[in-house]
């Protein structure tokens, strides 16, 4: 049925490139294994070719639109998709946890808001068993790197923490409208056993692995000393561990990290400029 309502205009500071390509719409819902009796989680729907197609593969699908124009022309076509409970609003601040364990989500994620949202939704991970998310090919390459290659990073060890992930498949710029000037790429996250890998206190994990890469030119002791680690307890850790201090970052495995934050204490918070005069 053709939509009675205009076509929105594409906002370039919401980073608007929208999905026009049908072939790789049914890549992505065949890829995301979607059923009947499936609850789905889209976010972006932009002017809906894949809410289209997930609305008839699906149970429900919740698709949070922050654009109210884009909104407002979905809702245009509520009637062919009863199934679909469109709405507008900021995915970082919508209640996910208000969604049935067990959700699928399903979205070409807004590229320029993507790593919060990846990292908002793997922290929910025991609500989403797995994600089939179109990013920018770059955050593809750095959610599957591997230790030793350039792209890993903060991103990888992460997310890789909680999903085996898998870069399915290439999307060209001509699959758009308008063309990005960047390259996309389908993911597959497929989120771990709850105790596959036990880091034991999640924040403090975190932040070892940001601290880690926070100077990605310096050995790993170095780079955790200057953000406040104890260089000793680190070297000993190390060793501990059959690794040399002259180690760096990206050269540490998922596990190794794992074990690293369970010999580590957290580091003591330093005092603010006003508590040190």
């Amino acid at each position: 049925m053709p939509n009675p309502s205009p076509l929105p205009p594409p906002l370039k500071r919401l980073g608007q490139n929208f999905l026009i390509d049908p072939n790789i719409v049914r890549k992505i819902v065949a890829l995301a294994g979607v059923t009947p009796q499936d609850n789905v989680l889209e976010i972006g729907p932009g002017r809906g070719a894949l809410t289209e197609a997930l609305a008839a593969a699906a149970a429900r699908v919740v698709a949070i639109e922050i654009d109210p124009l884009l909104h407002q022309y979905l809702m245009a076509r509520q009637a062919e998709w009863p199934n679909v409970e469109l709405i507008c609003a900021d995915a970082l601040e919508y209640p996910t946890a208000t969604l049935p364990v067990g959700t699928i989500v399903v979205a070409n994620l807004p590229y320029y808001i993507s790593t919060p949202l990846l990292f908002m939704l793997l922290a929910q991970r025991n609500r989403f068993p797995r994600l089939v998310l179109m990013v920018q090919e770059e955050v593809a390459d750095r959610l599957a790197a591997k230790p030793g290659e350039e792209a890993y990073g903060v991103l990888s060890v992460m997310a890789q923490y909680a999903a085996e992930i898998t870069k399915a498949f290439r999307v060209s710029a001509n699959c758009f409208r308008p063309r990005p000037d960047v390259g996309s790429a389908v993911v597959s996250l497929r989120v771990k056993e709850a105790g596959s890998l036990d880091c034991g206190n999640y924040a403090d994990f975190n932040a070892l692995v940001k601290a880690g890469f926070a100077h990605r030119r310096k050995t790993l002791v170095n780079s955790l000393r200057n953000e406040g680690y104890s260089q000793g307890t680190v070297v000993e850790a190390l060793a501990e561990m059959d690794l040399q201090a002259t180690v760096r970052a990206e050269t540490l495995s998922v596990a190794q990290f794992v074990e690293l934050a369970r010999l580590l204490p957290a580091p003591t918070p330093r005092p603010c400029a006003a508590e040190r005069q």
